[in-house]
């Protein structure tokens, strides 16, 4: 073998002897061009689309507590229909005056 590389002889090894370079191993460079791993992550605005309909749910989360608890003790439908709509009511004031101010 030319350079001491690879087996002094390839007899009962089960290989052919032929030598191959590693492409798959990676050496430092000083371009990151071909870096195994991104660059830092920058962080990012929230979405606003997202944010209103995380508060629109969390609202619909608290309507349906009332009108869950209202079943249980056996209100009339007109009437949880009209308290759940109060509160919707309610919380969306809420939220709205409390961006604007």
């Amino acid at each position: 073998m030319s350079s001491n590389v690879g087996l002094s002889t390839p007899r009962g090894s089960g290989t052919s002897g032929y030598v191959q370079r590693n492409l798959s191993n990676l050496r430092p460079r000083d371009d990151h061009k071909f870096t195994p791993y991104p660059p830092q992550h920058r962080q990012r605005q929230p979405n606003s689309e997202i944010l209103e309909h995380d508060r629109l749910r969390q609202i619909e989360v608290q309507v349906f507590e009332l009108r869950d608890k209202l079943e249980d003790e056996g209100v009339e439908e007109d009437e949880i229909e009209t308290r759940t709509e109060g509160l919707r009511r309610k919380l969306l004031s809420a939220e709205g005056e409390g961006e604007g101010g």
